[in-house]
């Protein structure tokens, strides 16, 4: 099975590059963030002629996020368990189902955007509540696997310069405390593994050339359960598709299974 999650920065300007990608990367289940679309205007019928069902989970602004799935989409849960609101709002940030034995959450963590700004008290706020909201599929025996965009860098490494990143957003101790808790519920990064780029960054800013300049950062994850993890035999940035006319700031990330391994 190949399962895979992108932060596609608007499901209708890209959706043409969707199902392509989709097409040519012969994607069983794909977890999208930042649909930018209500769910009435998610394109369900494109994908349902492409062989995909959709879990979707949008109201219109600037976040959503859906589950597509050409193998089952059952046990579909929209939104966190005690999940924060921000400015009266609970965002629709986490969408959940189960896809041919595995069980899968799309999440698009809050940015934070700024140290101290009460957006990135929310921010861990929201990580607080997805951690109390996986903690049991995490220490389970179904393959389980949480994806998305998860707006912080675990180390160093995983940011082209963290000189540039002194005071901001994304690197500090409070974020990376978070992402330690969630993988503390019984989940592993997965994507460490054997990798086709020596440094898999998933996100470069449109400006100032960071593409081209390999400006990037790695903040879109992939983390499994035991069961999950012990089943993948491969993991990769596909970077290529951040190539060319149209593409999103967000390359997908790619991990295969097989599910009977261990």
């Amino acid at each position: 099975m190949r399962i895979a999650t992108w932060n596609v920065n608007s499901i209708t300007v890209r959706l043409e590059r969707l199902l392509a990608w989709l097409e040519r990367s012969r994607t069983d289940v794909l977890c999208l963030q930042e649909l930018k679309c209500d769910a009435a205007a998610f394109p369900a019928e494109p994908l349902r002629a492409a062989g995909y069902e959709a879990a979707v989970h949008a109201d219109g602004r600037w976040n959503g996020v859906a589950v597509l799935s050409r193998v089952g989409l059952t046990n579909i849960a929209r939104g966190l368990t005690g999940g924060p609101a921000f400015n009266g709002s609970a965002e629709p940030r986490a969408v959940a189902a189960d896809c041919g034995g595995v069980r899968v959450w799309s999440v698009y963590v809050p940015n934070g955007r700024e140290v101290g700004h009460e957006h990135f008290a929310y921010k861990l706020a929201w990580f607080s509540a997805l951690r109390e909201t996986v903690a049991e599929d995490a220490a389970g025996r179904t393959p389980f696997a949480v994806l998305g965009d998860f707006n912080v860098a675990p180390t160093d490494h995983d940011v082209y310069d963290i000189g540039q990143f002194e005071g901001a957003t994304h690197v500090t101790e409070a974020e990376r405390t978070a992402l330690a808790e969630l993988r503390g519920t019984g989940l592993t990064d997965v994507v460490p593994r054997p990798l086709k780029y020596d440094r898999p960054f998933t996100y470069w800013d449109y400006r100032q050339l960071c593409f081209p300049k390999n400006r990037g950062m790695r903040i879109d994850l992939v983390y499994g359960n035991a069961p999950f993890t012990a089943a993948v035999s491969d993991a990769y940035v596909d970077r290529e598709e951040r190539k060319g006319k149209g593409a999103s700031d967000h390359a997908p990330v790619v991990v295969d299974l097989s599910l009977d391994a261990g």
